[in-house]
């Protein structure tokens, strides 16, 4: 069953974010980088992130930025999209979870994009259905990372929803099951 398709909206390298975690994500990326474009994945410790490392991703860019593959996915994001997909590329994890190929094109163009401009992005987005079950609405931080300086290698992204509506809506779902 593919998931409907729901609305986003893009916002190239926000100031500031009405979202404390994504907040936590930008200024801590801003510190890490200086003056640089961007900071390595060297300079970005997860243990400074603790607190908040459920809603954290790292997607290392391949060859071409052809695909990306999932390095490390938190638990919240894991749970939201009912999957574990760290070590799998994009394609991989969207194929095995049955998305459609809009909706595959749709996070690897995210992913390509941050690469391609070199600063944050942030999406955001309705609700929505995926793999059968109802979700709700979802804002997203993507940051580039660069071994260079230059090319991006690796994009941290910081994925929150509303946690108690999400829990809310499998509590329902399992009840009906």
């Amino acid at each position: 069953m593919h998931s409907q398709p729901s609305l986003a909206v893009v916002v190239e390298d926000p100031a500031r974010l009405d979202n404390p975690i994504l907040d936590t994500f930008l200024d801590y990326w801003n510190s890490r980088r200086g003056t640089r474009p961007m900071p390595s994945r060297a300079d970005i410790h997860p243990a400074d992130l603790k607190t908040h490392l459920g809603w954290l991703c790292f997607i290392e860019a391949l060859p071409g930025n052809e695909d990306f593959r999932f390095r490390l996915i938190g638990s919240r994001v894991a749970e939201y999209f009912l999957s574990e997909a760290t070590g799998l590329t994009v394609r991989e994890a969207y194929a095995a979870a049955g998305a459609s190929e809009e909706e595959t094109h749709a996070v690897l163009w995210i992913l390509r994009r941050t690469s391609a401009a070199r600063h944050p992005m942030r999406v955001t987005g309705d609700s929505g259905d995926w793999r059968g079950r109802p979700y709700p609405d979802y804002d997203a931080l993507y940051l580039p990372l660069s071994e260079d300086g230059t090319k991006v290698n690796m994009v941290m992204c910081g994925f929150t929803f509303n946690y108690r509506a999400y829990r809310n809506t499998r509590a329902v779902m399992t009840k009906r099951g």
